[in-house]
């Protein structure tokens, strides 16, 4: 019989980021992706409202659209902070690199690199599924026009290893701006419009042909998030 987990996934509407909190029922450890500075009291309380202890939290990429409580959650929980070795989060109790494994009792978070919207973005695979930050997104995928972002890169980075996975694996993103909250990696392959389809070359010039505006929080976010989204010197 499969042990006992709970699975909260946490919308933020200011900047539509899907937060994961993982837990292991048997030693009441808990693991939050994602998480962000300003819904820190929420994320407390459903780890408190599942009796839960915060082991890890864990970044996809540094995030250029909001700023992460990693810090403040390490501060007031006693849990280490985990960050993608290439992403320049020099405070980070752990660097995660390809291959490398958290665990939470029973459970497990194995590292996927996949740099591509940023040069340190990761994807995390989890039992059946497959926690895709900005690399892949249920119908779409990150930018990749800045912080080392390669569009060339993002391509290789789904289509060798994302789309390797299982068909079923179930792929949760790091934002959507469409009320969507789970996809699954064959539903991507077949109908994702970024990359059904497309040649390597076909998407470089899709993607370099998008323009977008700068994120509004990016020279702000950024470095807060190479040192956990705490203020310098902290």
């Amino acid at each position: 019989m499969a042990a006992a987990i709970i699975f909260e996934q946490l919308f933020d509407e200011r900047s539509s980021t899907l937060t994961y909190i993982v837990g292991d029922v048997a030693s009441g450890e808990a693991l939050i992706i994602d998480p962000v500075d300003h819904q820190i009291e929420r994320d407390l309380a459903v780890l408190a409202s599942r009796g839960l202890t915060l082991r890890y939290t864990v970044e996809t990429h540094a995030h250029a659209d909001h700023v992460t409580s990693a810090g403040l959650l390490r501060q007031r929980t006693g849990a280490l902070a985990a960050a993608p070795f290439h992403c320049g989060v020099a405070p980070a109790d752990l660097h995660l690199e390809e291959g490398v494994v958290i665990s939470i009792g029973g459970e497990t978070l194995k590292t996927i690199e996949t740099p591509g919207h940023t040069a340190g973005s990761v994807c995390y695979l989890w039992r059946d599924a497959v926690f895709t930050g900005d690399t892949l997104f249920i119908g779409g995928c990150g930018r990749t026009d800045f912080q080392g972002g390669s569009a060339g890169d993002l391509y290789d980075s789904v289509i060798t290893r994302l789309f390797s996975l299982p068909d079923a694996t179930r792929v949760y993103p790091g934002h959507d701006y469409q009320g969507r909250r789970v996809s699954t990696i064959g539903v991507e392959k077949r109908t994702n419009p970024r990359f059904a389809g497309k040649s390597r070359d076909e998407f470089i010039a899709l993607m370099n042909g998008l323009h977008l505006p700068k994120p509004a929080l990016m020279d702000v976010a950024v470095p807060a998030n190479r040192n956990l989204g705490l203020p310098p010197g902290d």
